[in-house]
């Protein structure tokens, strides 16, 4: 568990890397961090926060209501939502960032309206989530067994104790997946970068 935490640190660095590579964001630009949590499980989850240097200058949207994030991140805005529509008017960020909760929001016309929403608040955006066909399913850390029909994986996790995981908590994409929802959302135009460890794509980065 502790080597999983450590690669999982790892590729959320490289992600972050990535982000401010590519629009290399500077204390005017504003940014709507999709997918906060209240809760620092493993000091990884909010890792935006954690590494920004202008905290000021995030609007952090999340289903939580803030409570422990309060005390963590004074200097940041925190709105609550229902996960529907996104409580802001049109290109009201210049920056979204969205790390691993596209695969969270349920089924694939949920996935199409998060997707439009993102696009519609804000003028660029980077998103992430975990290849459906990396060898190892990396919210349970279940080998395999993720490549057959969900309710197969979904029954197999309710026998070993992991029920959270099952149902609209993860519905996870392969590159044509995540490729046919774009264009479903009139996203056409992107980049994709693939994240490798060792051999396998481990997740994707969507730019646009």
């Amino acid at each position: 568990m502790l080597v999983a935490y450590k690669i999982s640190a790892w590729n959320r660095q490289r992600k972050f890397n990535c982000f401010i590579d590519n629009f290399q964001p500077t204390a005017k630009h504003t940014i709507l961090d999709v997918g906060f949590q209240d809760k620092d499980y493993t000091g990884t989850e909010n890792f935006l926060e954690t590494n920004y240097l202008y905290l000021e200058q995030i609007t952090a949207l999340s289903l939580d209501k803030p409570k422990e994030s309060l005390a963590r991140y004074p200097q940041l805005k925190i709105v609550t939502y229902d996960g529907k529509i996104f409580p802001f008017p049109d290109q009201s960020f210049d920056i979204c960032w969205s790390n691993a909760v596209l695969e969270h929001v349920g089924s694939e016309e949920q996935q199409v309206l998060f997707l439009k929403e993102i696009k519609r608040v804000a003028k660029a955006a980077m998103i992430t989530t975990p290849n459906k066909y990396f060898p190892i399913e990396v919210h349970t850390l279940t080998p395999l067994l993720h490549f057959f029909p969900k309710k197969i994986f979904d029954n197999y996790l309710s026998f070993v104790g992991k029920k959270w995981a099952t149902g609209d908590y993860m519905n996870l994409l392969s590159l044509r997946d995540l490729q046919r929802l774009l264009h479903q959302a009139g996203i056409d135009k992107y980049k994709i970068v693939k994240n490798r460890f060792s051999f396998f794509t481990m997740d994707f980065v969507i730019i646009f």
